[in-house]
């Protein structure tokens, strides 16, 4: 089933166009954000606003189908980051510069691992100097990152 425009928009309202996993900011990017099934169609989700996630094409591709990942300190199974079922502050912070994401509990490890927050698995740093040029636009961390309020 194609998502229709309206849902779309509802989407990235709801997320405040940034993408639900790495917070990346929509207007960065040439082209508008993916829209992600939290439970993949391949494995029955469906197009309900609740399966559904605004996603940056890196996180997108990276995620795949995968609705669980190996915690790197456990070595144990874990659900991955679901932006409808966990809070974000809950699992994750950024780093004092606000280059890199800090994962804070298993699913933040599993997530962090899974996706590659901080091109820890890519020796190509594309997402940190994106992350430097936002920070020099004032386009990041967030607006609803704590440190701004």
């Amino acid at each position: 089933m194609v998502i229709n425009n309206f849902i779309r928009l509802n989407v990235r309202k709801r997320a405040k166009y940034l993408c639900e996993y790495c917070h990346s900011p929509e207007r960065s990017n040439a082209t508008p954000f993916t829209i992600d099934h939290l439970i993949p169609q391949s494995l029955g989700g469906l197009d309900n606003l609740n399966n559904l996630a605004l996603a940056c094409h890196r996180c997108n591709q990276r995620r795949y189908n995968f609705t669980t990942g190996i915690d790197p300190e456990t070595q144990t199974e874990v659900p991955l980051f679901n932006p409808r079922k966990n809070k974000w502050s809950e699992h994750f912070e950024w780093s004092k510069d606000g280059l890199k994401i800090i994962p804070k509990t298993a699913i933040g490890r599993a997530t962090c691992n899974r996706f590659d927050f901080n091109d820890e698995f890519h020796d190509d740093g594309f997402i940190l100097n994106a992350r430097q040029l936002w920070l020099n636009a004032n386009w990041h961390p967030p607006i609803d990152d704590p440190r701004q309020k």
